[in-house]
């Protein structure tokens, strides 16, 4: 069996030794294949809560939920956190119930943009062929780079790793494997910090007794479905005859047998394209005012503003999303003239969809999104018509400079303060 050490990258055949002969650290990673795989997904660890332990050392040891207020959800939880129970999406009255000496932390998005932005490059400068899922997680497909960079996938798989940890002073989990499904589940089975291999030899085996939950698709409806079938575990569903998975749940049911013979022939696709960019935010308390809903939409379209240009896309449809006090969801869209990724547009846009919605009935959650995206240079073409228009076009790209030049909170609209 082959030994990987992850800090001096050195690859042996000591099978039973704790520690690597060459530099002593404990950090090996044993497989028979890790030679020869090279699909992997790496995902970012605790990744807005790392960050905001990174730049406040003063939280180092503490429990970090990273969220809204008390009727906001967790974003994301440090580690420290998760031991107390707190898990992404679970309220924030929850969390701080299950871990009350938490410190709750605003999410400062263009932050974690920024952040994501320098990690995708680190991946690039490894491969071209990066799959970005989210600001924290993407999949590289490394075959074909043992010639560039003299080493094996697992060896720059290593190396990269320790460059973010070295260099952005956050740290990953990496999953290797021969197919996206299979290194998904390999990056989560050994974090923070980890390295996972699931080979071509354990695949069908290592799926049999887990749940068909870890199945891609599978959520607590349709693990329910299956179950009334006598579907439990993934080797449940390897065994049931695919024509009948298919009389049951049609192309799902085919896809998941799939899954579970360790079959997933995606590639890895660079240029991927989202569906859509959104923000949204629930408040402390419920509001009707629509000056108040206009300057929280306001911070919202900057969100989605800063996310479409960190992916270099705009969009063409403004999306408005309102949750009612009684948990009515309201949602309003209009197709624009042109496509945009300026906040402005974005803002002026919604504010239309709001203003008829806004009639004295109290809202506790709003949200924006952009969606049918296309490239940035297809984006806010001039309006000869338009004057005042260029020049706030004009404006907010000045100000996009100087974020970029002193930081996100270098220089804000009065509307944002």
């Amino acid at each position: 069996m082959s030994a990987l050490c992850r800090d001096c990258l050195t690859i042996t055949e000591a099978q039973t030794t704790r520690r690597c002969p060459s530099c002593k650290s404990p950090r090996l990673v044993r497989h028979d294949e890790i030679g020869t795989l090279s699909l992997a997904h790496i995902d970012c660890d605790a990744f807005y809560a790392t960050i905001e332990k990174r730049d406040d050392p003063s939280l180092a040891d503490k429990p970090v939920i990273v969220g809204g207020g008390r009727r906001g959800v967790v974003s994301t939880c440090c580690y420290i956190a998760r031991t107390f129970g707190v898990k992404s999406a679970m309220p924030m009255f929850q969390a701080l119930k299950a871990c009350p000496n938490a410190v709750v932390v605003r999410p400062d998005i263009q932050k974690y943009v920024a952040v994501s932005r320098q990690v995708k490059q680190l991946m690039l400068e490894t491969t071209p062929l990066v799959e970005s899922l989210s600001l924290d997680e993407a999949f590289l497909d490394l075959a074909g780079t043992e010639r560039l960079h003299r080493r094996t996938p697992a060896q720059t798989l290593a190396q990269l790793s320790k460059r973010i940890e070295d260099e952005l002073h956050i740290t990953v989990s990496v999953g290797l494997s021969f197919n996206k499904f299979l290194a998904k589940l390999a990056s989560d089975l050994d974090k923070p910090r980890g390295f996972s291999v699931i080979g071509r030899a354990e695949a069908v085996e290592f799926l049999a007794s887990r749940p068909v939950t870890m199945l891609p698709g599978v959520g607590k409806a349709s693990a329910l479905s299956l179950a009334r079938e006598g579907i439990v575990k993934i080797g449940d569903l390897r065994r049931r005859n695919p024509k009948e998975l298919a009389a049951h749940f049609g192309t799902q049911g085919l896809w998941l047998w799939r899954l579970a013979h360790a079959d997933d022939t995606r590639t890895v696709e660079p240029r991927s394209p989202a569906k859509g960019i959104s923000a949204e935010t629930t408040f402390e308390s419920d509001i009707a005012d629509i000056e108040a809903l206009k300057r929280v939409l306001w911070s919202l379209s900057e969100k989605v503003s800063a996310r479409t240009k960190a992916a270099n896309v705009g969009g063409k449809v403004v999306a408005l999303k309102l949750r009612t006090s009684d948990f009515k969801i309201i949602s309003r869209r209009h197709t624009l003239d042109r496509p945009t990724q300026l906040a402005r547009r974005v803002f002026e846009t919604a504010c239309d969809l709001l203003a008829p919605e806004a009639h004295g009935k109290r809202y506790r959650l709003i949200g924006i999104g952009l969606s049918d995206l296309v490239e940035a240079s297809q984006c806010d073409e001039a309006d000869l018509f338009d004057a005042k228009g260029a020049r706030g076009d004009a404006a907010e790209r000045a100000m996009d400079k100087v974020r970029q030049k002193f930081g996100a909170a270098a220089i804000k609209k009065g509307r944002s303060l």
